[in-house]
């Protein structure tokens, strides 16, 4: 069973003043599809202002290695989430391009 990995990046006001991020990390390891779309899609607080928008790591959605999730700003803190699904190598180039409009990034 193919398994896919969500990690995660918070910037902050003051980490993009400095070019970093504020935290990032694994969320979860070792995911089916659907638990992986479902923890994508998550955010840590309700306080944002929803999806921006969804970004493969490359042009070319066969070749892609990740999808990028990126979030709205939090209303309370100023900062942005972004998640990340992970494809495993051995993910084919037509399932990359199904697992894309599956999340929305086409």
């Amino acid at each position: 069973m193919v398994k896919f990995d969500i990690t995660y990046e918070i910037v902050t006001q003051e980490s993009a003043e400095h070019g970093d991020v504020d935290d990032q990390g694994y969320i979860a390891q070792g995911l089916t599809l659907r638990e992986a779309i479902d923890t994508l899609f998550e955010t840590r607080t309700s306080r944002c202002s929803g999806v921006e928008c969804i970004e493969p790591s490359c042009s070319d959605i066969k070749d892609t290695r990740w999808f990028t999730v990126r979030n709205g700003m939090e209303y309370e803190t100023g900062a942005y989430e972004s998640r990340s699904l992970h494809m495993p190598d051995h993910v084919t180039g037509s399932s990359r391009h199904r697992i894309a409009r599956l999340i929305g990034a086409l």
